[in-house]
């Protein structure tokens, strides 16, 4: 067996599954995205999410995504980690939507490499610098580039404060405020620790984990 193996039974995750769907229908909201990060492990977490009728998955490095690429012909794949300008090329042709564009290189990158893109805008939440993202003051100089470049913004990401609830609601609900500002449709707020948060604060996409799958491989 592959140490990157996924080991969690369908029907236990069958059981997580139900209750996020739970937490999703308390709050009235039909609008609401799960992507399930198959991230650090192998095929095996990306063929679970199909049959469980989970339709997006979530991939943060280039590898991992060319090494899955066939499992990837009936589903949705956002990318969700940092990406090198120099990997984009590689994995263009496998991603649909890209979920955490901070930087223009990158926009330029990807409108090089792909016709008709779909991206999000990472935002950084206030105060906290060791997260990736830009402020949004500079949204609009993103949006222009985005623009001239033919490249399509969904919406904008953003993620959580470490051990900090507050600040965290506090960013959950500032960049949802800026994605109705900006007439934004997606919001991508909330992993497996604060996706209750997340929800609370206008969130409808997901990025969802270890919650279903269990601990990554080392």
């Amino acid at each position: 067996m592959s140490d990157r193996q996924m080991t969690v039974p369908d029907d236990v995750i069958a059981d997580r599954l139900d209750e996020i769907r739970s937490a999703i229908a308390s709050t009235g909201r039909t609008d609401v995205t799960i992507v399930a990060v198959t991230k650090g492990f192998d095929a095996t977490a990306v063929q679970a999410a199909r049959r469980l009728g989970l339709v997006n998955v979530g991939e943060n490095y280039a590898q991992e995504i060319v090494e899955k690429a066939e499992e990837f012909s009936d589903v949705t794949v956002n990318f969700l980690g940092r990406i090198q300008r120099n990997k984009v090329r590689k994995v263009a042709h496998l991603v649909d939507l890209w979920q955490s564009v901070s930087r223009p290189e990158i926009l330029s990158e990807i409108a090089k490499r792909t016709e008709h893109a779909r991206v999000l805008i990472q935002v950084q939440p206030a105060g906290d610098t060791s997260k990736d993202g830009i402020r949004p003051h500079e949204l609009p100089e993103m949006f222009e580039l985005a623009h001239d470049r033919g490249i399509t913004i969904a919406g904008l990401m953003t993620i959580g404060v470490l051990g900090n609830v507050d600040a965290t609601r506090t960013c959950f609900a500032e960049v949802n405020a800026l994605a109705n500002e900006y007439d934004l449709p997606i919001r991508s707020m909330g992993m497996s620790g604060d996706y209750r948060d997340a929800l609370a604060a206008g969130s409808n996409m997901l990025r969802l984990g270890s919650i279903l799958f269990g601990p990554r491989p080392a």
